[in-house]
Formats: structure tokens, sequence, C-alpha cells
């Protein structure tokens, strides 16, 4: 238990060193020292700690006064969960979150990606695997179509090593299966 109430006694009303409290209460010196070190910030004297009780001076020392956010607080589950969508990036969730609460203070967009990072950092789940140089090739269409100067539109095949992480791409017409057989030629 607690001997708050004992230490400050011992240190404003008789003035005893840290080690002589300690030695007095069968606690550590440093406990002394954060007990004291706490009621000087607080600003506690003896004629206050006399006739406080010990729930009060524990209030007085260890619970910091919580300060309301200023910032508005974006949902990270749903940013989350936008994010799946096609197109989606978090520079756009970042501009719908401001628009929405214009009224009040929001994070700017670096501190809006980290805060969302770390959020990110909780939920990531991984699976560490393995591949040896040569044995697997990844391969897909990836992303929207690109527009070209004649008005036609071009689809991106990608290709990657496992093992290197060494990345092929290509545009193709189309994603058929001559386009496909033709890019992984």
């Amino acid at each position: 238990m607690r001997k708050i109430k004992d230490v400050l006694r011992l240190k404003l009303d008789a003035n005893l060193s840290h080690q002589q409290i300690a030695d007095a209460l069968g606690i550590s010196k440093g406990v002394v020292t954060k007990y004291v070190g706490l009621a000087g910030v607080a600003g506690l004297d003896w004629p206050y700690v006399q006739v406080a009780t010990e729930t009060e001076l524990d209030r007085r020392l260890f619970v910091t006064p919580e300060h309301p956010r200023d910032r508005i607080q974006p949902d990270y589950a749903h940013l989350h969960h936008e994010l799946r969508r096609k197109g989606m990036t978090l520079m756009l969730l970042w501009e719908e979150h401001r628009a929405d609460h214009a009224d009040r203070q929001t994070y700017s967009y670096p501190q809006f990606c980290f805060n969302y990072r770390r959020f990110a950092k909780q939920l990531k789940r991984s699976m560490r695997q393995v591949h040896r140089a040569g044995e697997k090739l990844f391969i897909d269409y990836a992303g929207p179509t690109i527009g070209l100067t004649d008005g036609s539109r071009a689809h991106i095949f990608v290709a990657a090593l496992g093992a290197s992480s060494y990345t092929f791409a290509c545009a193709t017409p189309r994603e058929t299966m001559a386009d496909w057989l033709a890019s992984t030629a």
C-alpha cells in the first residue's frame, strides 16, 4: 500500500533525508524521491498534506488532467475499409475528412497519414513466405487502363520474380489470351 502521507510528513515536517525516510518506512529510496518530486510539482505543502486524505493526495499526485483533443479524430477503421475501393487514396480520404469537418481543426496530411499507418500497423497480419530464386513468377494485369495519345487505352501487364522482386511491365491493347502469351514470352 502506498505511504504517500507518511513520506511527505517525514520530508516536509521532520525534514529527514530520502534515505532516512526509506529506512523508516521500509520502502525504496527511489519511491521516496518519486513521491517528494511529485509533491513538489503539484505544489503541496505540509498544512495541505496534513488535512488531506490518501485518496486526495493520490488524485493530486498521480492523475494527470485530461486535455481535450483539439483536432477531430478520423474513423481509421472506416478509412481502412474505404482504401480497398479501386482508385481510393489517403489523399482523397484526407480531403474528404477536411471538407466534412471544415468548421473544426483537422490534422495536416502528413500527420493524417502517420496516424493512419500507426492504426494499420496494429491490424497488419503477415505470413512470411520464402521464395527460392527462379522458382516463382507472379504475373497479372494491374490497375486501371492508361490512355494513349491516339485515344485508345492500354492494359498494363506486370510480372515480378518471387525471390528478387525484379519486375517487368508492358502495355497491351487488350487482355486477351494472345496478349497474355505475348507478354510472358
